[in-house]
């Protein structure tokens, strides 16, 4: 009953300038990424009204070697998360784990190994099981003909603590994937404030 939000959220995406220009010109579309340590899954990836975090993501990303990205950009959308998995709903995360013990039977009956969440900190930022647990609650829901989800939101505690003893870290942010691509409403280029 709760799983559809009210109203629009802005999300925001960080890419190459060419492929802003190009979405918002309506030549193309974001493309859904599919690689598997994306934590929420297979989907379009935005930070969730954030889009100083967007535009860090993307310069990150322009660094590496072999990057797509040259000229870092952002590119706003507005966002009807649907039917929702929300992992900010304390039910949604039993469904979660029951995604968790459906691959891990699913696995075993194979004698395939569980994949690991990994990363060089603490933050894991591959996140392999996470990935496999969600997409294989997705496929579950295909096979049930139950309904799919259309979005997963989740949150992240990302980076060093601002503070000794905080509850707070410097890259903390709240994530959307969206699955169904009929969630995004329009796109839009973020203003930059002017002051005063």
């Amino acid at each position: 009953m709760y799983t559809s939000r009210t109203g629009l959220v802005l999300g925001f995406h960080g890419t190459d300038e060419s492929i802003v220009k190009s979405v918002i010109k309506g030549k193309t579309e974001l493309e859904q990424s599919k690689n598997s340590y994306d934590w929420l899954g297979h989907g379009v990836y935005f930070w969730d009204n954030s889009p100083s975090r967007a535009l860090e993501w993307a310069i990150e990303l322009s660094k590496r070697p072999g990057s797509v990205i040259k000229k870092p950009s952002v590119i706003g959308a507005i966002i009807d998360l649907g039917y929702c998995l929300d992992l900010l709903d304390y039910k949604n995360l039993a469904l979660v784990k029951q995604g968790y013990e459906m691959l891990r039977t699913l696995l075993e009956s194979s004698q395939t190994l569980m994949p690991n969440n990994v990363g060089i900190t603490q933050d894991l930022l591959q996140r392999e099981l996470d990935c496999a647990v969600i997409e294989t609650l997705h496929t579950s829901l295909v096979k049930e003909n139950e309904l799919e989800f259309d979005s997963v939101r989740g949150v992240f505690w990302e980076g060093e603590y601002l503070y000794p003893n905080a509850g707070f870290k410097e890259k903390d942010h709240i994530q959307i994937c969206i699955r169904n691509i009929n969630c995004i409403k329009g796109y839009f280029l973020p203003l930059k404030r002017i002051s005063n």
